[in-house]
C-alpha cells in the first residue's frame, strides 16, 4: 500500500500527545476483501451471539435512569432480557426470568420495585435477586428447591456515567474492554446528563450495515448532500483503539471541500451560530470563520452558566467525537448532550435490526442551551430532565421523526442490504475514509473465530 496516498486529516497539529484531540499512531489492519455471507446467514446470526453477543460488554443503558434505590428498566437483546435495577447495593443487573417456570418476571420497560413477583405462581424476590417466598411451598420436596433458587446475576459495571453488562462471567474488566484512553468518555460527565428522548426504530439491513453507515463520513456527500455546507467531511481524523474502539473527529460549522460556496454564511451555518447565541443576522464574518464563533460562543456561555468547558478542547466545542464501541455502540459526543446509538440485532431476521438512540443532556437553566441540531430533537421537546419520557418504538417503514439525516439513512440503508445480494457483489472495498470499518470487522473476526 502506498502510504503517500492515504489522507491523513489531523484537527489539531499542535494537540500534545497526551491530549484527548491528538492523533492516534496508524493501525495497519490490512487490506483484505471479507466476505458477505454475515449479512443473510442465520448460522452466522447464531455464531454472532455466540461469541461475540453472549461474551462481549453490551451498552445496556444510562446511570441516571435509575436514580433512586428500585428503580429499574429493561435490557432485551434477542431472546434475552435483563433487569437492571439500582438496589441497596447498588446497580446490579438479573436475567428477566422466574427460576421457577421461566416466566418473565417484568414486561413493564422502567418503574420502581422492592420486590419482584412472579405473574405465574406468584414466587417473590427481593430487588438483590435473593429469593422471598415459594406460593405453598410445602408442596415441592425439599430437594427441589433447597437450593433456595434466586435470580440469575449478570455482571454488570458503570462507567462514565454508562451502564454495561456482560453475560460472560471470564470476560475482561469494563475499563480494559472499552479500548478508550482513560478520561475520554469521562470528559463529557455523562452521569450529569438526563435522557430526553429515546428512540427504538426497526431498520430494513443487518446490524452491521448500521455500524458501518455511521462509522464512516465518506457518505456524506452523496446521501445527505445537505451537509456539504456545515460539515468539512474531507477533513475528518479517523482514530483507532486497542479492541475494536474508533472515532472519526467530524469538524462542524465548516463547509465542506467538496462545497460550490467556501464563502457565503449558508442557511445551515446560520442556524448553527444561532443554536450558539449568536445573531446570524448580524454576523460580520464569512463561512471560514463561523467553527471559530461557534467555539468562543460556547466559551462564552460557559462562563455565564458556570459549565466548566474549560476541560474540553476548542475543537470539542464545535466538532462531533463520534466515537465507537464495540461491539454495536456509536456515541456522538458533545458538550451539552451526546447521543447513543446502539445498533442491536433483530430476534429472528438477520436482515434487520433496532437503532437504539437516547438523547442525553446536562439540565441548564437556559431556554437556549440544547443539542447539536444534528441529532434531530423534535421542537418543544422537554429537556429539563425532571421526567424520564416514554420509549418510542417504531416498526420497519414507520417514521421515528429522528430528522432529516438519520431518516436519509433509515430510507437508504435497505438498498445497500439488498445489493448486496447481488452475483455480482463479492465483498466489501473499504478505503482509508473507511478504516474504521476495517477495524471493527478485524476485532469482529478475532472474537468470532477466537484468534
Amino acid at each position: 500500500m502506498n502510504s503517500q496516498s492515504i489522507p491523513i486529516a489531523v484537527i489539531n497539529p499542535d494537540a500534545p500527545a497526551s491530549s484527548l484531540e491528538a492523533k492516534q499512531a496508524p493501525i495497519d489492519n490490512g487490506h483484505a476483501v471479507y466476505g458477505k455471507e454475515g449479512y443473510f446467514s442465520h448460522d452466522y446470526a447464531q455464531q454472532e451471539w455466540d461469541n461475540v453477543w453472549s461474551r462481549s460488554w453490551l451498552l445496556a443503558g444510562a446511570n441516571t435512569d435509575i436514580p433512586n434505590v428500585g428503580d429499574y428498566f429493561l435490557f432485551k437483546l434477542r431472546h434475552e432480557s435483563f433487569i437492571i435495577i439500582r438496589s441497596d447495593t447498588g446497580i446490579t443487573a438479573f436475567y428477566n426470568v422466574c427460576p421457577h417456570r421461566g416466566a418473565r418476571l417484568l414486561t413493564q420497560e422502567r418503574g420502581n420495585r422492592r420486590v419482584f413477583t412472579c405473574p405465574f405462581h406468584s414466587w417473590s424476590f427481593a430487588n438483590d435477586g435473593a429469593l422471598r417466598s415459594i406460593t405453598d411451598e410445602a408442596t415441592f420436596q425439599p430437594e427441589v428447591i433447597d437450593h433456595r433458587p434466586g435470580l440469575t446475576q449478570v455482571r454488570c459495571e458503570v462507567f462514565a456515567g454508562l451502564i454495561f453488562i456482560t453475560m460472560d462471567n471470564d470476560a475482561p474488566e469494563l475499563i480494559s474492554d472499552i479500548g478508550l484512553p482513560d478520561g475520554y468518555l469521562e470528559n463529557y460527565r455523562i452521569e450529569d446528563m438526563k435522557v430526553v428522548r429515546h428512540v427504538r426504530s426497526e431498520w430494513g439491513s443487518n446490524w452491521k450495515v448500521g455500524v458501518e453507515a455511521f462509522y464512516e463520513s465518506y457518505h456524506l456527500h452523496a446521501v445527505h448532500p445537505e451537509t456539504r455546507g456545515v460539515m468539512a467531511d474531507l477533513h475528518v481524523q479517523y482514530d483507532l483503539y486497542p479492541r475494536g474502539a474508533s472515532r472519526m473527529i467530524v469538524p462542524l460549522g465548516e463547509p465542506s471541500p467538496r462545497h460550490h460556496d467556501q464563502l457565503t454564511v449558508n442557511e445551515g451555518l446560520q442556524m448553527m451560530l444561532r443554536e450558539v447565541g449568536i445573531d446570524a443576522d448580524t454576523f460580520q464574518g464569512t463561512a471560514a470563520d463561523v467553527r471559530r464563533a461557534m467555539q468562543a460562543a460556547k466559551r462564552e456561555r460557559s462562563a455565564r452558566l458556570g459549565l466548566d468547558y474549560e476541560r474540553f478542547t476548542d475543537g470539542q466545542l464545535s466538532d462531533s467525537w463520534a466515537t465507537g464501541i464495540f461491539p454495536n455502540v456509536q456515541i456522538g459526543c458533545h458538550p451539552e448532550a451526546v447521543f447513543l446509538m446502539r445498533f442491536i440485532p433483530h430476534d429472528t431476521d438477520p436482515e434487520r435490526f433496532w437503532y437504539d438512540t437516547m438523547t442525553l443532556m446536562r439540565p441548564v437553566d437556559d431556554p437556549n442551551y440544547c443539542p447539536p441540531g444534528w441529532m434531530g430533537l423534535p421542537e418543544g421537546t422537554d429537556v429539563s430532565g425532571q421526567s424520564r419520557p416514554e420509549t418510542e418504538t417504531y416498526l420497519i417503514n414507520e417514521d421515528p421523526g429522528l430528522g432529516l439525516v438519520l431518516s436519509q439513512d433509515a430510507a437508504f440503508l435497505p438498498s445497500v442490504q439488498e445489493g448486496m445480494r447481488s452475483k455480482a457483489f463479492k465483498g466489501q472495498l473499504w478505503g482509508e475514509q473507511e478504516q474504521r470499518l476495517r477495524h471493527f470487522h478485524v476485532e469482529l473476526e478475532r472474537r468470532l473465530f477466537n484468534k
